[in-house]
Protein backbone atom coordinates (compact mmCIF):
# COMPACT_ATOMS: atom_id res chain seq x y z
CA UNK A 1 0.00 0.00 0.00
CA UNK A 2 1.30 3.36 -1.05
CA UNK A 3 1.93 5.69 1.70
CA UNK A 4 0.30 9.19 1.74
CA UNK A 5 1.51 11.94 -0.24
CA UNK A 6 1.23 15.97 0.93
CA UNK A 7 1.17 18.46 -1.43
CA UNK A 8 3.56 21.60 0.26
CA UNK A 9 2.60 25.10 -1.20
CA UNK A 10 5.64 27.09 -0.31
CA UNK A 11 7.66 30.46 -1.59
CA UNK A 12 10.47 29.65 -3.26
CA UNK A 13 11.62 32.98 -3.57
CA UNK A 14 12.11 33.28 0.19
CA UNK A 15 15.97 32.07 1.18
CA UNK A 16 14.96 30.47 4.75
CA UNK A 17 11.64 28.71 3.33
CA UNK A 18 13.96 27.29 0.76
CA UNK A 19 16.23 26.23 3.37
CA UNK A 20 13.74 25.00 5.53
CA UNK A 21 12.27 23.04 2.87
CA UNK A 22 16.11 21.32 2.28
CA UNK A 23 16.42 20.75 6.30
CA UNK A 24 12.87 19.00 6.39
CA UNK A 25 13.90 16.58 3.20
CA UNK A 26 16.87 15.52 4.99
CA UNK A 27 15.09 14.60 8.18
CA UNK A 28 12.57 12.92 5.98
CA UNK A 29 15.61 10.34 4.78
CA UNK A 30 13.74 7.74 2.34
CA UNK A 31 10.37 9.00 3.00
CA UNK A 32 11.09 12.19 1.00
CA UNK A 33 8.51 10.96 -1.97
CA UNK A 34 5.97 10.84 0.86
CA UNK A 35 6.22 14.99 0.22
CA UNK A 36 6.10 17.09 -2.99
CA UNK A 37 7.13 20.28 -3.19
CA UNK A 38 5.16 23.23 -5.22
CA UNK A 39 6.59 26.71 -5.47
CA UNK A 40 4.07 29.44 -5.65
CA UNK A 41 5.57 31.93 -6.96
CA UNK A 42 4.12 33.69 -9.90
CA UNK A 43 1.46 30.37 -9.89
CA UNK A 44 -1.14 32.99 -8.82
CA UNK A 45 -3.62 31.14 -11.14
CA UNK A 46 -3.20 27.59 -10.31
CA UNK A 47 -3.67 28.57 -6.40
CA UNK A 48 -6.77 30.53 -6.83
CA UNK A 49 -8.17 26.95 -9.17
CA UNK A 50 -6.94 24.64 -5.55
CA UNK A 51 -8.52 27.25 -3.50
CA UNK A 52 -5.65 28.98 -2.23
CA UNK A 53 -5.90 33.01 -1.58
CA UNK A 54 -2.22 33.60 -3.34
CA UNK A 55 -1.89 36.43 -1.05
CA UNK A 56 -2.52 33.84 2.42
CA UNK A 57 0.11 31.59 0.57
CA UNK A 58 2.57 33.91 0.99
CA UNK A 59 1.79 34.76 4.76
CA UNK A 60 0.92 30.98 5.96
CA UNK A 61 2.34 27.57 4.70
CA UNK A 62 -0.35 25.41 2.99
CA UNK A 63 -0.51 21.59 3.01
CA UNK A 64 -3.09 19.69 0.53
CA UNK A 65 -3.12 16.15 2.21
CA UNK A 66 -3.71 12.77 1.08
CA UNK A 67 -7.83 13.75 0.87
CA UNK A 68 -7.39 16.76 -0.77
CA UNK A 69 -7.59 19.03 2.17
CA UNK A 70 -5.73 22.11 2.27
CA UNK A 71 -4.55 22.99 5.67
CA UNK A 72 -2.68 26.08 6.50
CA UNK A 73 -0.71 27.54 8.94
CA UNK A 74 0.14 25.49 12.25
CA UNK A 75 -2.43 23.15 11.17
CA UNK A 76 -0.21 22.58 8.14
CA UNK A 77 3.18 22.49 9.97
CA UNK A 78 1.52 19.67 12.16
CA UNK A 79 0.86 17.89 9.45
CA UNK A 80 4.32 17.82 8.56
CA UNK A 81 5.58 17.48 12.40
CA UNK A 82 3.33 14.19 12.63
CA UNK A 83 5.48 12.64 9.64
CA UNK A 84 8.90 12.47 11.71
CA UNK A 85 8.58 10.47 14.58
CA UNK A 86 10.87 12.89 16.93
CA UNK A 87 8.97 15.81 15.43
CA UNK A 88 5.22 14.86 16.73
CA UNK A 89 5.97 15.58 19.99
CA UNK A 90 6.48 19.12 18.81
CA UNK A 91 3.11 18.87 16.70
CA UNK A 92 1.42 17.92 20.23
CA UNK A 93 2.89 20.68 21.79
CA UNK A 94 2.03 23.08 19.24
CA UNK A 95 -1.71 22.08 19.14
CA UNK A 96 -2.30 22.92 22.75
CA UNK A 97 -4.69 25.83 22.78
CA UNK A 98 -2.73 28.49 25.05
CA UNK A 99 0.65 27.55 22.76
CA UNK A 100 -0.99 27.48 19.45
CA UNK A 101 -2.42 31.35 20.02
CA UNK A 102 1.21 32.31 21.06
CA UNK A 103 2.69 30.64 17.84
CA UNK A 104 0.85 31.77 15.43
CA UNK A 105 1.06 35.35 16.72
CA UNK A 106 4.54 34.68 16.61
CA UNK A 107 4.83 33.28 13.46
CA UNK A 108 2.68 36.10 11.73
CA UNK A 109 4.95 38.52 12.95
CA UNK A 110 7.88 36.74 11.82
CA UNK A 111 6.26 36.38 7.79
CA UNK A 112 5.39 39.54 7.87
CA UNK A 113 8.66 41.30 8.75
CA UNK A 114 9.84 39.23 6.48
CA UNK A 115 7.99 40.24 3.31
CA UNK A 116 8.60 43.53 4.62
CA UNK A 117 12.32 43.36 4.56
CA UNK A 118 11.62 41.80 0.98
CA UNK A 119 9.91 44.60 -0.08
CA UNK A 120 6.87 42.15 -0.97
CA UNK A 121 4.53 42.85 1.81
Amino acid sequence: MAKPRLIVFYDGSCEGCVKDRARYEQWLGRQTARVHWFDITDQEALLRQRGIDPARALRELHVEDQHGTVRRELDAYILLFSLIWWLKPLAWLVSLPGIRSWVSRWYRQHVDARLRREGRG
